[in-house]
């Protein structure tokens, strides 16, 4: 830990991050070694600020935390662990519930000053509550045009450190960090070291934050650049981001991502190649699927 109480962080390099290509080329078991490779190669590092913890007993903490409990549904709770491989901790409550709470306190804790929401975001994700972590990506989707480029690195911290499924990362990348690229989208290189990263989540989170983006058809080059960097992870998690980036690059850009899943299809697998041709034509996706 840097002597200011930050936890240092690798910065933007001075070249382009598609450079890291040699280091880690699509061999995920050397996955730590590349991203400590990176960091001795591009020394320039930020001081990721951490949040100063907001009294647990703030009322608007305290309120959600009452709301949320009141009203849990076993049954929902037993349910929800069926999507996940993984154990989480939920109170039961379907997703449109848990929206309509985090904008009922949104409208208590906008006016306050972005730090201490960011402050507020850290204390909800530290309960480890699934609902907890919905309200944050929630909150920090409303801040988006607040936002400063100092912001990423509190997002990445947060991804690395409280995202331990992908129902949490999806709700936080897809939107409040593809907010954060589509307004400053010279830090998408940041997203090819976190593709990279020993941490599965930090590498589906390269993928899926520019999910949105590139639905509307932007940031292709990268979404081609991201999707090399974790060809063939062999994590399933990272398997499915990726291959959803793919598809949705595929709405404006169709014959663009078939090339590329041509390309690659030998050693791209099933997983996210099914993923990637979904939306595709059924000649295509039968040309895709054929072995050899």
């Amino acid at each position: 830990m840097d002597q200011t109480g930050g936890i240092p962080s690798a910065g933007p390099g001075t070249r382009d991050l598609v450079d890291l290509e040699w280091i880690c080329p699509y061999r995920y078991r050397h996955c730590h070694q590349a991203y400590q490779e990176y960091l001795t190669i591009f020394p320039a590092a930020v001081i990721i600020p951490i949040s100063r913890s907001p009294d647990p007993m703030d009322p608007v903490i305290t309120a959600i935390r009452k709301e949320l409990s009141e009203n849990a549904d076993p049954a929902i709770r037993e349910t929800s662990q069926r999507f996940f491989k993984e154990e989480i901790s939920c109170y039961g409550l379907k997703t449109a519930a848990v929206t309509a709470i985090a904008k009922k306190y949104w409208k208590e804790v906008r006016s306050r000053d972005k730090a201490e929401i960011f402050a507020l975001c850290e204390e909800l994700y530290r309960s480890g509550y699934l609902e907890e972590s919905f309200i944050v990506s929630t909150w920090a989707h409303a801040l988006s045009d607040r936002f400063e480029p100092g912001d990423l690195a509190t997002f990445e911290r947060w991804i690395d450190t409280w995202i331990t499924n992908w129902a949490a990362c999806d709700g936080f990348c897809n939107h409040a960090v593809g907010d954060f690229m589509t307004k400053y989208p010279e830090r998408v290189a940041d997203l090819k070291r976190w593709a990279i990263s020993p941490n599965r989540w930090m590498r589906r989170a390269a993928c899926v934050s520019l999910i949105v983006p590139a639905k509307h058809g932007e940031f292709l080059p990268d979404v081609f650049n991201l999707a090399g960097l974790v060809l063939t992870d062999p994590d399933d998690m990272v398997q499915k981001g990726y291959g959803w980036l793919l598809k949705e690059a595929s709405r404006k850009h169709p014959s663009e991502v078939f090339a590329y899943v041509m390309r690659n299809k030998g050693v791209m697998p099933r997983t996210a190649l099914r993923y990637a041709i979904e939306l595709m034509p059924r000649e295509m996706k039968a040309e895709a699927m054929k072995r050899g």
